[in-house]
């Protein structure tokens, strides 16, 4: 038997449970990984609270690296006692071991840990697709990233430095401004007590700049149109504080601008694409460019205690449970 995070109606962190469930070997096209890291991610908060819909009852989490213990008919590229980290597939990652398709598996290179790894995987392409596709930066830019010292943002932070980025990236505390910065943040603004788009227009002799990536959503989009060059891009990468709903008709007033809202699904398949991706990560981890270590550990059984501290914007960088 394996342990797994389940849940069977949505609500808080309460409704989070440790089960027994059954493992079994894997079939055609899958594999079986025992994990040595689980990451928590702020979209694991949607599922429990119903903004993503999902089957219930259902376990939770997408996002996990560990060691391939054993794989069904047809599995070719993945053998057992692979390490392999994941971000795609089915909800379930929070458990000890599971049974995954084989094709969402991402091979670990030698020289990258499980830990640094579980920090990485999911935060890490999640910013390699902000960058380099949604909105193509060729260095040299000014950008605005909101939640910079979040898990996502201090890979961004260093990856804007890597390609000669100037970041400006909003945060909640001096505390958490001092460590973006040490990650390659160039600007900081403290959203609880400075005006976000008069400070970048400060720091932009006026311009504005031409791309915001907001994963804050609902508090943070009035400050971040104000943010853009005219025919500027706005990145609504994730909706923390609340759903996003423009006027169209704001948009032409505030200067042509553009909005997308990416998912990481249509950007990392087919698998060929999501190794690539991949292939670019680990590059700059293993030149050092790009560093990560979870900033916060939880058992698995204490989940739900992980959602509250994300939740209650307690934490800093990467989150991780430890089966």
């Amino acid at each position: 038997m394996a342990k797994a995070i389940r849940f069977d109606h949505i609500g808080g962190p309460e409704v989070l449970r440790m089960e027994q469930v059954e493992v079994g070997d894997p079939g055609p096209g899958q594999a079986r990984v025992r994990h040595s890291y689980v990451a928590v991610n702020f979209i694991d908060t949607y599922f429990r609270t119903g903004t993503y819909p999902l089957a219930l009852p259902n376990g939770l989490g997408s996002d996990a690296v560990g060691v391939v213990e054993a794989v069904g008919e047809g599995v070719t590229d993945i053998r057992a006692g692979d390490r392999v980290g994941y971000l795609l597939g089915p909800q379930g990652a929070y458990s000890d071991v599971r049974v995954m398709p084989a094709d969402v598996l991402i091979p670990l290179p030698d020289g990258v840990s499980d830990r640094t790894a579980s920090a990485l995987m999911m935060k890490g392409l999640t910013a390699q697709y902000l960058f380099r596709q949604v909105y193509p930066l060729q260095g040299g830019e000014t950008i605005l990233y909101h939640a910079a010292a979040g898990g996502v943002g201090l890979v961004a932070c260093q990856w804007a430095r890597a390609m000669g980025v100037t970041m400006i990236g909003t945060v909640s505390t001096d505390e958490k401004a001092e460590i973006a910065r040490a990650h390659g943040c160039t600007h900081t603004i403290v959203s609880s007590r400075e005006d976000v788009a008069k400070r970048v227009r400060e720091l932009t002799d006026g311009k504005g700049v031409p791309v915001v990536y907001d994963s804050i959503g609902k508090d943070t989009l009035m400050a971040s149109l104000d943010s853009l060059q005219v025919r500027g891009t706005l990145v609504s990468n994730g909706t923390s504080s609340g759903p996003v709903q423009i006027d169209t008709r704001v948009l032409a007033g505030k200067g042509s601008l553009w909005v997308t809202r990416p998912a990481m699904i249509h950007y990392a398949t087919p698998r060929s694409q999501m190794l690539a991706m991949a292939d670019e990560l680990f590059e700059h981890v293993l030149a050092g460019r790009i560093v990560g270590e979870p900033k916060q550990s939880f058992a698995l059984e204490d989940a739900a205690e992980a959602h509250r501290a994300l939740e209650g914007r307690r934490t800093m960088g990467a989150t991780v449970l430890v089966p």
